[in-house]
């Protein structure tokens, strides 16, 4: 018996569908502690003093900040978005540098 191999977009497909899930999901029950820069901010006393930001009230606000009501929501956002973002400058590269057949 023989079985018919998936094409490689199917592969490429699902592998991105489940890489997307597994970036929303698994980023909704990451840590809340602060990330090293937040720490070293703390540590060295100034990890309160910043102002409000341009981004305050996009869909990715308050991303990794503790107390802020959205910011789980907001790192599977970023999670998702990272994944479609390296897909797409890795895809551009592998079209960038792929081989041709030499030409006549």
């Amino acid at each position: 018996m023989s079985r018919r191999r998936p094409s490689t977009r199917t592969v490429l497909l699902a592998g991105l569908a489940v890489t997307v899930v597994l970036a929303g999901v698994v980023s909704f029950y990451a840590s809340g502690h602060p990330d090293g820069l937040e720490y070293v901010a703390h540590s060295l006393g100034f990890g309160d003093s910043a102002g409000p930001h341009v981004s305050d009230n996009s869909p990715l606000s308050g991303y990794g900040v503790k107390g802020v009501h959205n910011a789980r929501l907001s790192g599977g956002l970023a999670g998702i978005i990272g994944v479609l973002l390296v897909g797409a400058l890795a895809t551009a590269l592998l079209y960038a540098v792929r081989r041709r057949a030499p030409r006549d």
